[in-house]
């Protein structure tokens, strides 16, 4: 396998196969003469760091000599990461319980911050750098490196490991975070020791979510890592429906003025106080030039891991600008003894030569010194710097390469080492006979094959001395565990930036975001978080109605309608209230509907029932005069016993009036007409016989009339009435228990009331009660109008005559009223109707003869009765 992926990679490199009788070989055509330091050792480790920051890349061809590509700009962070990764070979190799008699080297090489010069370092590593290579008949042996540290951007660790997945060499990155790395079809040996962005994304979204910001911009660097990252939050924020994107705009590789300042525009102009940034601080260099340019202010910057700690932009003309940025970070961790050796570094110590004419560790000491090791060129004036005696002392300068109170990438570097170490020394302990591969087989230093290694990492699983547990997933991403960090802009002008918390994922808990908002500095007045939402949030009592052609963010607060409500805010529909509910005036609950009847407690119930408690006191003191002088001549004259009798009806009509007042029930609803019909019927009743008796007594005082009289003695006019008050009583009943009336909850009327009510059960019933009673009241009426021409003597038809004519003009007006009046008002026509012409006929018909009776006693005589007296005055 290891010989096959060694002649592929050599082909890669301009490397030509050639066969013999003997042997194969493939023999090395050209040389990429990298900028790199070296370990030996049993087993070597390969390296990829950006120790420059740009690069001159000469034209290549495959049939040119290859030539040297230029780097410039020495990245004192790039080489302390590459140290780091010689410092954890180094503690690995004094480690006794860790690849016990086996020594680690490494390889380590500089990318140039460019893909090309990346790529031919990680084929560099992965075929070797022998001029000759006879593969034998076995094809055993093991591969130049056993894998590689790197690499730190996400591109180039795509394209590495694109071509190095297909011969399973497995790749450890400590910086590259593009998610589309985790696709194991593609990447089937790349493992990283710091988060996807898919976590990073996430992280972004809690924050996010924890200040309630809805409404953010968004922009990307035009590269792998910027656009998987807006790939992966537009999705994941559409899933999560926490908020939306105002913009999302792409930051140009090169310089363009031009896009920069419709960049710019576009933020200073959207109503977004968020801006999410996922670029590099190269990028951030050049779009914070044009924010500064234009003045932008007012934004809270959230910063990607690519930028977050960058010190490039931590400057006091930026501050104004960035103070108060939140920032995801990578896990910062702690390297005992990282410290002592880099100050041990020695440009005597190193003294590996390539073309550059010195090593990375003559770079640095020229970076960090001011000096030269080469002799001066032709021109060389020697004001312009001095020659290094490589006797300088470290501690005597100011260089962020000492500063370790921030290792963040060099702590995943150490990490990825240590896997690595992990993996190797777990495939060496492997038993022979109980391994995991073919045949129960082990993984041996001399037949080592790269995948095999993977299938450890796979499995490996350790505690750093900082107390990080490291273990890798299926998709080959570590345990995601990010900082929070904040741009912190001291009154001195001193700049810190400074943990604020964490967010981090584990098997019990999930996603977890701890943020200490006591700590964090916002560059606003108050210093509080500033609003960021598009529409303000919908209060309860409104629904969200989407604006047309704007993100879902976007949106008007319509109040519910009425009956509906809405509890909760940003509601998206109002919720209909139950049946015996409606709608509170602010629309966010639903209150009990108020109930509306004929109440004891309503001033019209109340005037009601004074007014038949009234009329029944009258009754009661006519019933009572009547009976005191029941021997006076115009008691006994009006036939005495139908005169109780009626006074006793028109008692319990007014007293039926009350059945209607009060909450209805099934009883008072079933009483109610019953007691109504039967009263008037028993009413009218006496007053139709008493109308005949005058009638039959008229006929009788003319010659030949007596006969008439025996018609209607006292049995007959008792058998009449009772006669006639048993048919309504038959109608009540026959009613009743046909279609009974009930009470009802009437919602029609009001939506925001119930109508208490009886609902009369057979509308063919009551017509019949009221029918029954306008036939006997019609009678009455027309039999006292034959009479109302009789001498003085009998002139109480007449009186009978208003009377009856007041009752049907009062019942007559009734039936439209009632038919017309909702809800308790049909109630009150009704007793209205009821005291009406009850106090209508109690006036009509014992009013004179209580006025007779009480202030004309001299008329009370059988002489004025009979018309024979004289009254003197």
């Amino acid at each position: 396998m290891w010989p096959f992926l060694h002649t592929s990679l050599l082909l890669i490199l301009l490397c030509s196969c050639f066969s013999s009788t003997a042997s194969s070989s493939c023999r090395l055509q050209g040389r990429f003469d990298l900028n790199g330091m070296h370990k030996a050792g049993d087993v070597v480790l390969g390296g990829l760091f950006e120790i420059h920051f740009f690069s001159v890349f000469p034209d290549q061809s495959f049939t040119s000599e290859p030539q040297q590509p230029t780097c410039h700009g020495f990245d004192v962070i790039g080489f302390r990461q590459a140290q780091t990764m010689a410092y954890a070979v180094e503690e690995i190799n004094r480690n006794t319980n860790l690849l016990r008699n086996v020594t680690l080297g490494y390889s380590l090489y500089d990318s140039c911050s460019k893909l090309g010069v990346g790529f031919r370092a990680a084929l560099t590593l992965a075929s070797g750098q022998e001029e000759q290579i006879i593969l034998d008949e076995t094809c055993a042996g093991s591969p130049p490196v056993l894998g590689i540290v790197g690499d730190s951007s996400s591109t180039r660790s795509i394209a590495i490991s694109a071509v190095l997945g297909l011969y399973r060499v497995p790749t450890v990155s400590y910086f590259s975070t593009c998610s589309c790395l985790s696709n194991r079809q593609k990447f089937p040996s790349f493992f990283r020791t710091i988060p996807s962005d898919a976590f990073q994304v996430r992280a972004m979204i809690q924050i996010l979510k924890h200040f309630d910001w809805t409404w953010a911009g968004l922009l990307v660097s035009d590269d792998d890592y910027g656009l998987h990252a807006a790939q992966s939050f537009q999705s994941d924020l559409s899933l999560s429906g926490e908020g939306c994107l105002a913009y999302l705009e792409v930051l140009p590789l090169g310089t363009d003025p031009a896009e920069l300042r419709r960049i710019v525009d576009v933020m200073k102009k959207s109503t977004a106080r968020v801006v999410i940034v996922f670029a590099n601080e190269g990028h951030m260099i050049k779009l914070m030039k044009e924010v500064v340019r234009q003045k932008v202010t007012g934004l809270q910057w959230m910063a990607s891991e690519a930028w977050t700690a960058a010190p490039v932009l931590q400057t006091p003309q930026l501050m104004p600008y960035l103070s108060g940025t939140l920032g995801i970070a990578i896990r910062r961790g702690e390297i005992p003894g990282l410290r002592k050796f880099l100050l041990q570094i020695h440009p005597s110590l190193h003294n590996h030569s390539n073309s550059y004419g010195n090593s990375m560790v003559n770079q640095f000491w020229e970076h960090t010194f001011l000096c030269r090791f080469a002799p001066p060129p032709a021109g060389w004036v020697e004001s312009e710097g001095a020659i290094c005696t490589g006797e300088e002392d470290l501690e005597t300068v100011e260089t962020e390469f000492l500063d370790l109170s921030n290792l963040r990438p060099e702590y995943n570097v150490y990490k990825a080492v240590y896997a690595l170490a992990y993996a190797l020394n777990d495939m060496l302990q492997c038993t022979p006979g109980r391994g995991p591969f073919s045949g129960n087989s082990c993984g041996s230093l001399q037949t080592m094959e790269p995948w095999q290694l993977v299938h450890y990492l796979e499995m490996v699983n350790f505690t750093t001395s900082f107390g990080d547990q490291v273990s890798f997933d299926e998709n080959g991403d570590a345990l995601p565990i990010y900082d929070i960090m904040n741009w912190l802009w001291l009154p001195d002008g001193q700049i810190k930036v400074q943990n604020v918390g964490e967010v981090k994922r584990s098997a019990s808990k999930g996603e977890e975001l701890t943020l200490d908002e006591d700590k964090i500095f916002w560059n606003f007045q108050p210093r509080k978080p500033p609003r960021s939402v598009c529409s303000e949030s919908c209060p309860p009592g409104t629904r969200m109605v989407r604006k047309k052609g704007k993100p879902e963010c976007c949106f008007d607060c319509i109040p519910c309608s009425e009956g509906k409500i809405s509890n909760n805010t940003n509601s998206m529909e109002c919720i209909i209230c139950p049946e015996d509910f409606w709608s509170s005036p602010q629309r966010d609950q639903c209150v009990q509907k108020k109930t509306e009847f004929l109440s004891y407690h309503d001033p019209l119930g109340i005037c009601l029932t004074a007014t038949s408690l009234l009329g029944t006191l009258i009754c009661a003191v006519v019933l009572g005069i009547f009976v005191y002088y029941r021997k006076t001549p115009i008691v006994r004259a009006n036939n005495s016993e139908l005169s109780f009798q009626l006074l006793l009806s028109l008692k319990l009509c007014f007293l039926c009036s009350l059945l209607f007042i009060g909450r209805p029930r099934l009883w008072t609803c079933q009483l109610r007409h019953a007691a109504f019909g039967i009263s008037f019927v028993l009413c009218v009743s006496c007053i139709l016989v008493k109308t005949m008796v005058v009638l039959a007594v008229f006929k009788a005082s003319k010659p030949g009339g007596e006969a008439s009289l025996k018609w209607f003695g006292v049995l007959q006019q008792r058998g009449t009435v009772l006669v006639l008050t048993s048919i309504q009583a038959a109608i009540c009943t026959a009613w009743l228990l046909s279609s009974s009336p009930a009470p009802h909850k009437n919602t029609q009327y009001h939506n925001d009331k119930i109508v208490y009510e009886c609902v009369v059960g057979s509308t063919v019933g009551f017509v019949v009660l009221l029918s029954y009673i306008g036939l006997l009241a019609i009678l009455s009426f027309l039999i006292a109008f034959m009479a109302r021409n009789l001498p003085d003597s009998f002139n109480e038809a007449k009186l009978i005559t208003f009377s009856m004519l007041l009752f049907c003009a009062v019942w007559v007006a009734f039936v439209p009223a009632y038919i017309s009046s909702p809800g308790k008002h049909a109630d009150v026509v009704e007793v209205f109707a009821i005291l009406a012409s009850s106090f209508g006929l109690l006036v009509a018909l014992f009013g004179p003869k209580c006025y007779i009776i009480l202030l004309r006693p001299e008329r009370n005589t059988k002489q004025v009765i009979m018309g024979r007296g004289v009254i003197k005055s």
